[in-house]
């Protein structure tokens, strides 16, 4: 590492934590201030520091992965989680839930169902699901940070006690890290959260830009063309993967076959079934539903969420295009020599092109950049999940009556609590894949079914909502734990053979399950009480089966209409993840020097921007809070 780079990265260090505790100051009023900025922060600023935060570092590593492996296509495999979410956000959900005025996701909760004992059980499962959630992010990124910097910088950090080893050297890297983002984050809250965002996030354009414009300038299409075929630049597919590779890079063929997503057209299906529901559940408890409750008005609530997908795909994918054109020319070959080549292998890209192939002075910002991405991250999350403790547990249950000063101490506390619970989950992880599929799985498979039927029906009720979440968590848990026992099975068991079921097919047993947990309970329990049904609806005004609460609404001489938009949202919806592909597609097709495609993308990307200006933009500046 030359003294450049070093200077560049000590230089982002030391500015982010003294922005963060510069502006930590703001934070003094109380909660509201301390968990949403007090409501006073500009829309674009929050947009800015939302896209900050899902600008993660191991997630970047991965995407570097498929996009290598599988090509153009790859930008799909995001539906997974499913990125298109932020687009039903932006189109209705952040109206509705910006119109709640609440702190956090389980106080929203307590408007939809009551504060009756069915409404406090849905209010406790949500929050012990934030926390839990938190949690295990904070071990994700504290797992991941240390693997990646390790790579990176070249001092050894182990801590020896004689011949015993205290700490390795990327655990005390990841401390190291940790410790410093988190003093400020704790120290201002959302205030110091958003201010370093948008510090961070412009770093993260500086390094896309420049490593896109490395790899344009450095690497002929002669060069990128001797190594990719047609095929890895087609964005169509069929019911199967077609081969992907040449021949002579048959290793990467065999790598595809063995990976379970060979029945392409199966797995799309698939992910636009779970996305669909997952997407109207709304965003989870956690930062981005923070960044929309902390938006001045409803109107800017929607404008937020809108600018977050705006700002996030095209300098994302300049970074992880440019990557992937230099792993493609230098690496490809040693790579393809590899007969026992893993996906795990090929998150190692960025760290490896980043060592070997990133000039002086690049290789300092791209690190910034990357570093930038992690901090960003971790503080969005340290920052979201503390409210739920403070504001949802220890004020509503324990101490409902002190002083603003109090709270926000607390809050400090149970920071720094969250953090040490995350690191201490961090050290008994045994990989970064498990913690992902412990989130992706377990946590946010019970998550989708109870979520989704809160916005539209208005006879699911608190009890409905509590056994819904239970179950999918129950099942989709006992999935997550066959997966992790399935080297103990029996070849050729039938628990053996459902353990090697990728877990997107198997969504549809955990939604089943849930649904089953959100009938049963639901309908052996006694409906919300009609005057809460009364006020969540005319505040929220969803679309959906609602008629009874808006029958006596009328009788009571209500004057707003009922919302009939859903096809209109919907088309909104399929116009936006167009809208939002292009902006992946638009940056790969360029570098890649595939420009009738590139072209495409870019006309594709104007006539849907135009689109939505009127169908989307246009309607969102007439709503009044």
């Amino acid at each position: 590492m030359d003294i450049i780079d070093v200077s560049i990265i000590v230089a982002y260090i030391l500015l982010s934590v003294s922005i963060g505790i510069w502006i930590s100051r703001k934070a003094k009023q109380g909660l509201d201030d301390y968990f949403l900025g007090g409501k006073t922060i500009k829309w674009y600023f929050l947009g800015l520091s939302n896209g900050s935060g899902m600008f993660d570092v191991s997630g970047t590593s991965w995407m570097i992965g498929v996009l290598f492996l599988y090509g153009v296509k790859s930008f799909m495999f995001m539906w997974l989680w499913p990125i298109w979410n932020q687009i039903f956000v932006m189109m209705f959900l952040a109206v509705w839930i910006r119109r709640s005025k609440v702190m956090t996701g389980s106080e929203w909760i307590l408007t939809r169902f009551g504060s009756d004992r069915a409404g406090k059980a849905s209010h406790i499962i949500v929050a012990i699901f934030a926390i839990i959630s938190t949690i295990g992010f904070i071990a994700y990124f504290f797992e991941g940070i240390g693997k990646f910097v390790t790579i990176i910088l070249p001092w050894d950090l182990t801590l020896h006690y004689g011949d015993m080893i205290l700490l390795t050297s990327e655990r005390s890297y990841a401390l190291l890290i940790i410790f410093l983002t988190t003093i400020y984050t704790v120290k201002g809250g959302m205030f110091s959260v958003v201010a370093t965002e948008v510090v961070q996030y412009l770093i993260m354009i500086v390094a896309g830009v420049l490593i896109a414009g490395y790899a344009f300038i450095n690497y002929t299409d002669i060069q990128i063309n001797s190594i990719i075929t047609p095929e890895w630049k087609n964005v169509f597919f069929g019911w199967q993967f077609e081969t992907q590779w040449s021949d002579k890079f048959l290793t990467f063929n065999n790598l595809i076959d063995s990976e379970g997503y060979k029945m392409f057209g199966a797995f799309i299906g698939m992910t636009l079934f779970k996305g669909f529901f997952a997407s109207v559940a709304g965003p989870t408890p956690s930062y981005d539903l923070q960044r929309v409750l902390s938006t001045k008005s409803v109107k800017e609530a929607a404008y937020m969420s809108g600018f977050t997908n705006l700002i996030l795909f095209i300098p994302r994918y300049l970074l992880i295009t440019g990557i992937v054109v230099i792993a493609l020319v230098n690496l490809a070959p040693e790579l393809n020599a590899n007969t026992g080549l893993t996906g795990a292998d090929l998150e190692l890209l960025m760290p490896k092109v980043v060592n070997l192939y990133i000039p002086v002075g690049i290789k300092g910002i791209l690190l910034a950049g990357l570093l930038a991405a992690f901090m960003s991250g971790f503080s969005a999350f340290v920052n979201a999940g503390p409210a739920y403790i403070v504001n949802d547990i220890y004020k509503k249950y324990f101490k409902p009556v002190a002083s603003n000063a109090h709270y926000i101490k607390v809050s400090q506390i149970s920071s720094f609590l969250v953090v040490g619970l995350g690191v201490f989950m961090g050290f008994f992880a045994d990989s970064i894949n498990s913690l992902t599929l412990w989130i992706t799985s377990a946590l946010y498979g019970g998550y989708v079914a109870a979520n989704f039927l809160k916005w539209i029906w208005w006879r699911f009720n608190g009890w409905g909502y509590f056994w819904g979440m239970f179950a999918g968590l129950i099942v989709a848990s006992l999935q997550f734990a066959l997966g992790q026992a399935k080297g103990s099975l029996t070849e050729g068991s039938f628990l053996y053979d459902l353990a090697q079921v990728q877990a997107i097919y198997l969504f549809p047993l955990i939604f089943g399950f849930s649904i089953l947990g959100c009938l049963l309970g639901t309908f052996l329990s006694k409906p919300t009480d009609m005057e809460v049904l009364k006020s969540f609806y005319s505040n929220v005004r969803p679309w959906g089966f609602w008629a009874p609460v808006y029958k006596q609404l009328k009788v009571e001489d209500y004057t707003f209409e009922k919302n009939n938009d859903f096809w209109r949202d919907m088309m909104n919806c399929a116009i936006g993840i167009i809208w939002q592909s292009s902006m992946i597609l638009l940056p790969i097709f360029f570098i890649i020097r595939d420009y009738p495609k590139a072209i495409t993308a870019l006309i594709v990307f104007l006539v849907t921007t135009t689109i939505l200006k009127f169908t989307w933009l246009d309607k969102v500046r007439k709503i009044e809070d």
